[in-house]
């Protein structure tokens, strides 16, 4: 599964459309980074760009971009509303899928120490990121601003993180960091008293409100001894929240920021705020989501709603999206696109893209396999018939979730069914990495050999192409391995109307594990480290063996 961070650059243009185009620019020249949004404003004088890709990727797009920027945006001309001290201001990654916090600070790390050594451009690290606690929040790094920077830059206390510590008259400093995803939401109420909606916003935000004495509208602050106000804290932390009127829909939202989506989930925050609204007397009708959103974000939003109903969460992806959905009301006030939405999905979905093989319908499939084109093959067939016997052994696991008079073992099924979905899926996902671990050879034997160098690349090429053809089947070995104790299970425990289904799940998952072996088989002939392709074939024999013995097992188990 690949790993994607977001990265939200603020320039300091907002007023100058060639030069914003220019940086866009810079920033699409990297293949394989989207570009989701570029919103100029002309009173703040900035622009927020948001891209999405692979971390590699983007930090070299987040340096074209900060390179391009520091040739075409001169900081001692410069004025706008928003505090600014650089002519890229802040540069924040942000983990979306398969990365942790603390891989993304690594990748912040190395994009500031470039743009320090390379631009001359002094760099503060922020946020997760931060060499000190005092520089954590983006408001203290920035404080003074650009004007401040040549006596700030004098100061030891204030030297950079990366970069010269001395005043770049053009580019300024810019502040690199990462943090966690920030999700924009607003929830829809039956009300268009934005009093009211301020009220929730005050029971959910994390701040809360002040505390009043008699009346909590009207009465007087209570202070602490230092005279501050004292506050009750709000349901939700790290929310921010305002109630206000949307004239075009004629109803009052409750507009929140969701900073830590680990602390308050989606669901968490539309929860509460409907637990509010009812306690005063409203209804929420539903929600919108604005911007896109990581996946994990609406599939835990599914579980959530599923689990709430007690019934299985071991479905597919697009049912936990839509019970997500349907449960939030994100599709109120306009169509809930996923492809569009969903940053995942949106990625895989850029125009012209090649269709994968798993998005064909099983015609089409099998009419691609049948063709002349020697892809998709053994190893892409090995994958998808693994896929089918994890879904049997899963469709088995969910059948029993729901039988009448086994409500009490709904959860444990459903924890099964959803181990089933996710060897399914990840199964399915190796279908188009295998044909994609093929062309790769083929294109690698392509190479030109007329020089020297040549023929060395040509052969780098065609043993790094050879070890992915044998990492992806052992990938499927393994994967489809796992599906094994759940089908024994569900032949043993399942609904006993479905225990043929789940064994003819064992059939599949060892012709998925031998077809796998053979892929390994024939690639480890062809791979220059004998060693490690003595290692390749021992564990894939290994797998093999364990496949057999076990569909013999589970067959023996069914009684018919």
């Amino acid at each position: 599964m690949k790993q994607l961070i977001e990265c939200v650059p603020n320039f300091s243009e907002g007023r100058n459309p060639d030069v914003i185009q220019q940086i866009t620019d810079a920033i699409e020249s990297v293949e394989g980074v989207k570009l989701l949004d570029a919103d100029p404003g002309k009173a703040t004088n900035r622009t927020v760009v948001t891209m999405v890709g692979e971390p590699e990727l983007v930090v070299e797009a987040a340096f074209r971009a900060i390179q391009k920027a520091a040739e075409l945006i001169d900081m001692s001309k410069h004025s706008g509303e928003h505090p600014r001290m650089g002519a890229t201001d802040v540069c924040p990654l942000i983990p979306v899928a398969n990365i942790s916090m603390e891989e993304t600070v690594e990748w912040a790390k190395k994009l500031a120490e470039r743009v320090g050594s390379e631009l001359a451009i002094p760099v503060y690290l922020y946020e997760a990121a931060a060499s000190r606690p005092d520089r954590k929040n983006l408001a203290s790094v920035r404080a003074g601003e650009y004007e401040a920077l040549p006596e700030k830059l004098r100061d030891p206390v204030w030297a950079p993180d990366f970069g010269p510590a001395s005043f770049n008259a053009r580019s300024g400093a810019t502040v690199i960091g990462a943090r966690d995803f920030l999700i924009a939401y607003n929830v829809n109420l039956n009300t268009t008293s934005v009093r009211r909606a301020n009220s929730v916003a005050f029971d959910v935000r994390e701040k809360g409100r002040v505390l009043r004495e008699d009346d909590p509208i009207t009465g007087k602050i209570v202070t602490d001894k230092n005279g501050e106000p004292v506050r009750i804290p709000g349901m939700l932390k790290g929310v921010k929240a305002i109630g206000w009127y949307i004239e075009e829909y004629g109803i009052a939202q409750i507009s929140m920021n969701i900073t830590d989506i680990t602390a308050t989930p989606l669901y968490e925050a539309f929860e509460a705020c409907a637990k509010s609204a009812h306690n005063r007397g409203m209804r929420v009708t539903g929600s919108e989501l604005v911007g896109l959103v990581p996946l994990k974000v609406i599939l835990d939003a599914g579980r959530y709603f599923l689990h709430k109903q007690q019934r299985s969460a071991g479905v597919s992806e697009s049912e936990l999206i839509k019970i997500a959905v349907k449960s939030m009301g994100l599709d109120e006030l306009s169509p809930f696109d996923p492809q569009k939405k969903i940053i995942e999905y949106n990625l895989e979905h850029t125009a012209g893209a090649t269709q994968k093989l798993v998005q064909k319908d099983l015609v089409a499939f099998a009419d691609e396999t049948a063709s002349e084109s020697p892809a998709p093959g053994g190893g892409s067939i090995s994958a998808y018939v693994g896929a089918l016997g994890a879904a049997l052994a899963t469709m088995v696991a969910n059948l029993s979730a729901h039988k009448r008079g086994w409500d009490e073992q709904w959860e444990s099924f459903s924890q099964e069914a959803e181990k089933g979905q996710e060897i399914k899926d990840a199964l399915l996902r190796a279908v188009d990495d295998d044909t994609a671990a093929f062309n790769a050879i083929m294109t690698a034997f392509g190479l030109p050999k007329d020089t020297d160098a040549e023929k060395t690349a040509r052969k780098a090429a065609i043993q790094a192409a050879t070890l992915e053809a044998m990492d992806v089947p052992l990938r499927v070995m393994r994967l489809a391995s796992k599906a094994f104790p759940l089908i024994r299970e569900m032949v043993l425990t399942g609904n006993p109307n479905s225990v043929t289904d789940a064994a003819v799940g064992a059939l599949c998952v060892r012709t998925a594990i031998l077809g796998a072996g053979l892929n390994i088989r024939v690639n480890a002939t062809g791979l220059a480290d004998k060693a490690l392709a003595a290692q390749y074939v021992a564990e894939a024999n290994k797998l093999a063996e364990e496949a057999e013995a076990s569909e013999k097992e589970i067959l023996g188990l069914v009684k018919i």
